[in-house]
């Protein structure tokens, strides 16, 4: 029979969770796939198992099972979309046919969050807004309309993805809250390795051996828009002037050495380190997110006003 995930980390995305699903897949009793997103289980967000155009062929279940083909009867299965969190869908499809799983959610003071998850839909050019204010501006007009290349008309509406209580709410009405692990992002930074060894032991797994402390998907900057959408339109080969130019590549560089050099254009000339936040606007964030602080503070039971500071926000 094909093995069902016995784990998920649910969420946040930029919360590090893809530092956590490498860490996890280092230990010789977990098995995670090479596919770090499959989404299967949010049926109301866009996947390769559910697409969203006519034209795509969706893959089935079988499909999604199989990623879990290569895991041995004594490891324990998982996987890591960090949209599940975001989803409507996902707890109540994953209870239906693994009742005893466990997730894994990290969150993130929301102001932060926010502005980390900007950077990324810039990176991942979703957004073309580079000023994280009139983006938030644009949330209302945003809503049901589908930004280029995303077929997912939510990702755009940032401050919406900090409903924390709301999205714990969607898994423990359908899971014990003992199967709901819940981590706060400060704790994870501050001692990957205590907090690895925590999930090890709500996994069931060894929490005794070693543990590489990795960093992945830092947060990063886009310099510059229309710079990268050149630079995107000569990899792709879109225009006369890029075909020419990709040809001339192709004929004398191969395929591994074409990739660096395109890495290498995105490392030095389009992506920098973040720029300071622009603090008036972090603080009418803050001031707009505290009542979800504390009622997240209430429901975890655990003081999160004064640890991100929202004891001093009025």
């Amino acid at each position: 029979m094909s093995r069902v995930p016995d784990f998920f980390i649910v969420g946040h995305p930029k919360c590090g969770t893809t530092a956590l699903y490498r860490m996890l897949r280092l230990h010789p009793q977990i098995f995670m796939p090479d596919l770090k997103e499959p989404r299967y289980f949010a049926s109301d967000l866009p996947s390769r198992y559910n697409p969203r155009r006519p034209d795509v062929p969706a893959e089935t279940y079988e499909d999604y099972l199989a990623l879990f083909d290569g895991a041995a009867p004594d490891q324990v299965a998982g996987e890591a979309s960090p949209v599940y969190i975001w989803s409507r869908t996902a707890a109540e499809n994953i209870a239906r046919v693994q009742p005893a799983a466990r997730s894994i959610a990290i969150l993130r003071e929301p102001a932060s969050y926010v502005r980390s998850l900007h950077f990324e839909m810039l990176q991942n050019r979703i957004e073309k807004e580079t000023d994280l204010r009139r983006a938030i501006e644009l949330e209302p007009t945003r809503v049901g309309r589908k930004p280029d290349g995303e077929l997912w008309p939510e990702v755009l509406q940032y401050t919406g993805h900090t409903h924390y209580v709301e999205q714990l709410r969607r898994f423990h009405a359908h899971f014990p809250r003992a199967q709901v692990k819940v981590i706060i992002y400060d704790d994870f930074r501050r001692d990957n390795e205590a907090t690895v060894r925590d999930v090890f032991g709500f996994l069931g797994v060894d929490a005794g051996g070693p543990v590489e402390v990795l960093d992945a998907n830092p947060t990063i900057r886009l310099r510059n828009v229309r710079a990268d959408e050149m630079v995107k339109a000569v990899d792709h080969g879109q225009g006369a002037a890029a075909r020419t130019i990709k040809r001339t590549a192709r004929a004398v560089l191969p395929r591994p050495l074409r990739r660096k050099g395109y890495e290498a254009v995105q490392r030095r000339l389009l992506f920098g380190n973040p720029r300071p936040p622009d603090e008036a606007l972090m603080l009418e964030l803050r001031l707009r997110f505290r009542p979800e602080v504390e009622a997240l503070s209430d429901y975890l039971q655990r003081d999160l006003v004064a640890q991100w500071g929202y004891d001093a926000v009025a």
